[in-house]
């Protein structure tokens, strides 16, 4: 009997040359760099400096695409993109200490949003490891420490061999469900050897699935079919699975009303009669979800944002399905299902019978008026105008990225993704400057394809640099910066708090004669022009920037 583990490839004649002659002249950063064709990189993303020079030097022998951004965190962002857009684990190259540094609010991001990113940093010499105080440029007592508490797994290299095992095993462990940034460090010194190693050749790092358990999902079943009142959270996971398929079929066999969460945009189709759509910051959507008897929610951990601010306290049974073990059961008791999206909602549609409810739908509709009606009572017409005319302008199958701005606070709540997997924002560690850079990421995805950013004036000045980048690569992104002369959000909450606001207002620069100075075209345009405006700059190939001076405010919340 022949068992798989005892079945070996033979090498070829061919293969057995090539690793006999290696070509000359190869160094640590081309096992770097030929692992990471071998696993199918195709972009990689990053800064260079002094202890990395290796890897960026193997680049020049490669095929890969290399995107240099300005500024470590910019590359982390776009990185991030990539990584999300295309669910492949997007390399970043970096440098050590400072540089590295550098990109930990990126990674923050990334492992908040589950997005797969190989981080692939330098190390002092392999001498100065281990704590000791050697006077190295760049170096840290600990490097790794800085990273293990942010990024899913740290791996170390010591020698030229264990470059691609090390960087094979991090590869795995970003695409492993849930998804996140890894990080692997290697020494100057190391990387800079030359090596007589073969080449590396394709690598087999594929993560395994992670399948529900049988025994959950049946319960899952009969609970939801015997429910009187069901309803489902669709969370990012539901995209990063790529199951809204499975969760339109699940919804509309079961009659259960959707909501997706701020990550989740996209997850189902927005005016579907069953879609609440995304307004979790409305005390009517909240309490259509308490009053569920049985609430299904997958790929969410009903965070901070999902449960209107832990004001959330559901009366129902909750089934919840997770690829994250750590967000299973984190926030409410649960029939706690440990699995991929795709895979759960793929059990549930084998064994759930269908259900009908003749109500659902203007159950559903009662809520969205209400919510409307809310809306409406409040002097908010510049705002739904302002992100009116950002739907009417971008082509539905255009990704969007937005930053920590008004805005995309709006969005959040009010804006039609129509597309799975088209709009993402910073909602996950909430850190400023994400939307351009994460913008020109997703860009070098697809050349052909427009890509929107959207910022505040403040959070465009985190990355104002990356303007040069969108120049250099010629990538397709029109960035809508709304100038509002501070920071505009936390003006409101200040002012709400305290009477007055400190510290949120802003000098800025003409960003229109900045963007020009760049070579980057860029008009200024008023709400009333924006949807043609941005419209124009989008079907324009190469970057481009469009500035809305705007005052914004945000609705009235409904937690406090």
């Amino acid at each position: 009997m022949t068992h798989d583990h005892d079945l070996v490839l033979r090498p070829t004649a061919a293969q057995t040359e090539a690793a006999l002659n290696p070509p000359p002249g190869r160094t640590g950063g081309d096992l770097v760099v030929e692992t990471l064709a071998g696993l199918g990189a195709t972009t990689v993303f990053g800064l260079p400096g002094q202890h990395a020079l290796g890897m960026f030097d193997a680049l020049r022998r490669s095929k890969l695409q290399y995107v240099g951004l300005r500024v470590e965190n910019n590359a982390g962002f776009a990185a991030d993109a990539y990584g999300r857009i295309t669910g492949e684990a997007a390399p970043l190259l970096l440098s050590t200490g400072p540089g590295a540094l550098m990109s930990l609010a990126a990674l923050q991001e990334a492992a908040a949003a589950s997005a797969p990113v190989l981080a692939i940093g330098s190390q002092v010499p392999a001498a100065g490891l281990g704590g000791g105080r050697h006077g190295y440029l760049h170096e840290l007592r600990d490097q790794q420490a800085s990273f293990r508490d942010v990024v899913k797994s740290v791996h170390t290299v010591r020698t030229a061999s264990q470059i691609p095992s090390a960087v094979a095993a991090a590869w795995e462990s970003a695409l492993t469900a849930p998804h996140g940034p890894v990080w692997v460090e290697i020494p100057q010194d190391v990387l800079l050897a030359e090596t007589s190693l073969p080449v590396v050749t394709a690598m087999d790092a594929t993560p395994e699935d992670l399948p529900p358990r049988p025994e959950l999902t049946a319960l899952a079943a009969h609970l939801l079919a015997n429910a009187e009142r069901p309803a489902i959270i669709a969370g990012g996971g539901v995209v990063r699975a790529d199951a809204s398929g499975k969760l339109l079929a699940l919804a509309e066999r079961i009659g259960a009303p959707v909501v997706t969460t701020f990550g989740g945009k996209g997850a189902f189709p927005w005016e579907h009669p069953l879609s609440l759509q995304s307004w979790l910051e409305d005390r009517h959507t909240t309490e259509f979800l308490e009053d569920a008897d049985v609430l299904l929610v997958v790929g969410s951990g009903l965070g901070e944002l999902s449960s209107n601010y832990h004001t959330f306290a559901p009366r129902g049974r909750i089934v919840q399905i997770e690829a994250d073990l750590g967000k299973l059961e984190s926030n409410h008791p649960a029939l706690g299902i440990h699995a991929d999206a795709r895979l759960a909602l793929s059990a549930l549609l084998e064994t759930v019978p269908a259900r009908h409810d003749d109500t659902a739908a203007e159950r559903v509709r009662t809520v969205l008026d209400k919510v409307g009606a809310r809306i409406e009572g409040q002097d908010l017409t510049l705002e739904r105008r302002v992100l009116a005319a950002v739907r009417e302008a971008l082509p539905d199958d255009a990704p969007s990225f937005w930053d920590m701005t008004i805005l995309a606070y709006w969005a959040w709540s009010a804006f039609d993704a129509r597309r799975p997997n088209t709009m993402h924002s910073a909602q996950g560690a909430g850190g400023l400057g994400y939307g351009f850079p994460a913008a020109l990421g997703a860009a070098a995805v697809d050349p052909t394809r427009p890509v929107l950013a959207v910022s505040g004036d403040g959070g465009a000045m985190y990355s104002i640099a990356e303007l040069a980048t969108a120049r250099q690569y010629g990538l397709n992104v029109t960035w809508l910066i709304v100038d509002d002369g501070g920071y505009g959000i936390l003006r409101e909450y200040m002012t709400d708090a305290f009477g007055e606001a400190t510290g949120t207002e802003l000098a800025r620069p003409d960003f229109v004669a900045l963007a020009g100075s760049f070579g980057v075209p860029a008009v200024t345009t008023t709400p009333e022009s924006l949807a043609a405006d941005l419209a124009n700059s989008l079907a324009a190939p190469g970057p481009s920037v469009v500035v809305l001076p705007a005052v914004l405010k945000m609705f009235a919340p409904t937690h406090l």
